[in-house]
């Protein structure tokens, strides 16, 4: 049975649900100019409301079923009491698919997503090691068919990036890539070392389910927004107009700069996205925070401070260090994942399973 927070935040979505459902039987329904969103809106909400309809509908069914069980007739009570073990079963099955609905797992499953990827420390080996990354994510993404967009980067003067942001659409990508979010580190001789010494570089990945506009509102009054000369490594213009744009949202301090595009309003639809996204993953951390501050064994926030895996050439091994396994190194950086992913997945499931 669903505990009496999540049951209130499922009621709070059933009215908003029926205020949609009303507006849309409503003659003015169609002309209204913000009626796509509200039918977005609607169609995001309708699985779990129908559920939730159903759980509502089982729940007094029980109790009915309980109270006849208790009666004083013999016939109904025996008919009563050998149903009550079916309904509690379907009960149960549906408090797991609404609690994964409520908190945003099995919803974020059919997502697409940004992964964000940022050079961090090692100087120019970290920034090479960035943009390792960025083509073995990019070369799983290409052999699962998805579609991949650069929506803004910040190449660096020795190759790679300081930082690289991209979007992967298809389906299941954001369910394969999840767990994808925290620290890696790499183990390497960088090509500018005389030496021969092993140096150990790292950069940090946040993965984000790319949210829509209906559900992260962003006012006009909520952020600031700026526009600057684009520039590439080294400080080159890469063009010459005011194109790129740097929005800050004023009540998280959260920034996006984006100049990958020659057009200003193109690169303010990109940056609007990448904040829609970063604000719509600190939304659901914060939920999941509240929901289990403590999680034993979780298979990772995504926090950018936890390490999550070590690249190490030497070696030539790649261990994921929650699933504490080894996996061959050079299928891993080429974009071979699946046998990794998949192993998280299903570890991912049990952890689930173990605080259900």
């Amino acid at each position: 049975m669903l505990e009496e927070k999540a049951t209130g935040k499922l009621n709070e979505r059933l009215v908003r649900f029926n205020e949609l459902e009303e507006k849309l039987n409503s003659p003015e329904g169609p002309a209204d100019p913000h009626y796509p969103d509200i039918l977005r809106e609607y169609g995001s909400l309708r699985t779990s409301m129908e559920k939730y309809q159903n759980y509502v509908s089982l729940t007094g069914e029980l109790a009915e079923n309980r109270e006849l069980a208790a009666g004083d007739d013999a016939d109904l009570a025996e008919l009563a009491e050998e149903e009550i073990p079916e309904i509690e079963k379907k009960l149960e099955a549906l408090s797991q698919e609404l609690l994964d609905l409520l908190y945003g797992k099995a919803a974020d499953d059919n997502r697409n997503l940004m992964i964000e990827i940022r050079a961090g420390t090692g100087g120019d080996e970290a920034a090479i090691f960035a943009g390792d990354l960025l083509r073995m994510y990019s070369n799983y993404a290409e052999a699962m068919g998805w579609k991949i967009e650069e929506v803004s980067s910040s190449p660096a003067e020795q190759g790679g990036f300081k930082e690289v942001i991209i979007s992967l659409q298809g389906e299941g990508a954001y369910t394969a890539l999840k767990f994808e979010g925290g620290g890696h580190r790499v183990q390497r001789v960088p090509a500018t070392e005389s030496q021969g010494r092993i140096h150990t570089s790292a950069a940090t990945v946040a993965i984000l389910p790319e949210a829509e506009e209906y559900e992260v509102d962003i006012k006009a009054q909520d952020i600031r927004v700026e526009t600057v000369r684009a520039t590439g490594p080294g400080g080159q213009s890469v063009n010459t107009t005011d194109s790129a744009v740097r929005i800050t949202h004023l009540e998280t301090g959260l920034i996006v700069h984006v100049a990958d595009e020659k057009s200003q309003l193109k690169n303010k639809h990109k940056a609007m996205r990448v904040l829609r996204s970063r604000l719509y993953e600190l939304k659901k951390r914060e939920e999941e925070a509240a929901r289990a501050a403590e999680r034993k064994g979780q298979v990772g926030s995504g926090d950018r401070s936890e390490r999550i895996r070590t690249y190490n050439y030497p070696q030539d091994r790649c261990t994921d260090h929650r699933l504490g396994k080894n996996f061959p190194l050079n299928d891993i950086v080429s974009g071979k994942m699946q046998k990794m992913i998949e192993a998280l997945i299903e570890y991912g499931k049990q952890l689930e399973l173990e605080d259900a």
